[in-house]
Order: C-alpha cells, then sequence, then structure tokens
C-alpha cells in the first residue's frame, strides 16, 4: 500500500552494484529501512543519492507492508534544503555523530513516535540554521532526546542524578551539573561557556546514560573524529 510521510535520513549502505538500502526515521510509521535502486549509476540522470545523506529531511510516498523488513520508495523530494550542514565539516562530523547515536536509539522504534520525530525534525533545523556556537549542539541534543523518547527525564535533577554517579572529582561533577543544567534548559544556540575537558566529560557520561537505558546501545565509532574536529 502507497503511502505518506515525511522522514529523516539516518545512513545508507551500497547494496549490490548500483543500489542502497537507506535507514530512514519516518513520522508515520517509525525506523524503517528502504531499497534505492539504480542511484549509484555513473550516468544517473539525477543525483538521488544526495537526497540521503546524513540529516536529510525528505517527503516520501512509500509502499508500506506491515512486518516486511525492507520496503521501497515510490516518490521522494526534499522537504527541507539542508543548507550548511553538508558543506561544513564540523556540522557533517557532529551530524555522523548524531545519525549512528541515533541508529542506536531508535533501531526498535517500529512505530510512529510524534514527540520524537517532531523533536528531531526540528533539531536538524535549528542546527542547519545555526552559523556559530554549535560546538555544544550534540550535547543538547542527546540530553533533550530522553523526554521524546520516554525515558523518564524531564527535569535537569533526574538528569544530573543518573549521570553524576560516574563523575570521578566532587568538584568536577558540581561543574558538570550547572552545565548539565544549563544544557537542559537553553534554547539550541544559545551560548554556554565550556572548555574542551568539560565537554567530553558531558559527552562521555550522557552516552554511558543511554547505553544504561538502552538495551544494546553500543559503542559509537564516529566518537574519535567528533572528538578530533571540536578538539
Amino acid at each position: 500500500m502507497l503511502e505518506k510521510t515525511r522522514g529523516v535520513v539516518l545512513n545508507y549502505i551500497k547494496y549490490r552494484e548500483s543500489s542502497i538500502i537507506v535507514r530512514i526515521y519516518t513520522e508515520a510509521f517509525g525506523m524503517r529501512s528502504y531499497i534505492v535502486n539504480s542511484v549509484r549509476k555513473a550516468r544517473a540522470k539525477q543525483n538521488k543519492i544526495a537526497l540521503f545523506q546524513p540529516l536529510s529531511l525528505l517527503d516520501l510516498v512509500v509502499y508500506e507492508k506491515p512486518g516486511k523488513d525492507l520496503n521501497r520508495i515510490s516518490e521522494v523530494q526534499l522537504a527541507y534544503p539542508l543548507q550548511s550542514i553538508p558543506f561544513d565539516v564540523m556540522k557533517s562530523s557532529v551530524a555522523l555523530f548524531i545519525t549512528e547515536v541515533l541508529g542506536q536509539l531508535l533501531k526498535h522504534e517500529q512505530e510512529a513516535n510524534e514527540h520524537m520525530f517532531q523533536y528531531l525534525y526540528y533539531a536538524v533545523q535549528a542546527f542547519d540554521q545555526m552559523e556559530e556556537r554549535f560546538q555544544n549542539f550534540h550535547l543538547q541534543f542527546l540530553l533533550k532526546a530522553g523526554q521524546p523518547l520516554g525515558l523518564g527525564v524531564t527535569t535537569g535533577d533526574q538528569i544530573i542524578a543518573e549521570v553524576i554517579q560516574w563523575a570521578d572529582d566532587p568538584t568536577i561533577a558540581q561543574q558538570e551539573k550547572a552545565v548539565l543544567e544549563q544544557l537542559r534548559s537553553a534554547s539550541f544556540g544559545d551560548h554556554i561557556p565550556m572548555d574542551n575537558f568539560m565537554r567530553r566529560t558531558v559527552l562521555a557520561h550522557l552516552l554511558r546514560f543511554y547505553q544504561e537505558q538502552v538495551h544494546g546501545f553500543g559503542q559509537i565509532q564516529s566518537l574519535a573524529v567528533l572528538k578530533e574536529v571540536l578538539s
């Protein structure tokens, strides 16, 4: 059955000679994988593979068959053309990290989650429109994602109670507590003073939090690249 939905691209892998399998978090169905044929041909009339870059926002018409692992896309177009994420080295590195984390957070989300989709869709646009002060975006994104995912974390105190237990130094823990509260309450792009040591500490604890909360949440391969780019 043909269905319309919006979607956020996470990633794709090559499939056979000229096709790909793309993972998309959809508004209507949650996480889905789709086969897209003939997008890697050298003589393709349109560069359709550009539609499936990390965090691309799409309008889709898809074949939806319950219980089927792989479906197909009938029609696809950009819902919001990204202006900076694919072209800025730092932003594209953050995007790769976020999509890898989302792949683990959402891999079991096989049904619609309106709150999570709206949060993700808005966050991508906000990130794309930032001209500066986006070094902390990934931290805010992770911190704020817990609520729409239903992990029971809605206040700064709850977040701190979960995360601060892994801090080694009591003095640093108090500093981190203040930073976490600022990240939670601030809007994307707000200036939050933070050095690289604290940024890495908060990131390590947020990833540890999700490892504790989400079954099967493993290591993030793009983490080393992210640390290098943001150093």
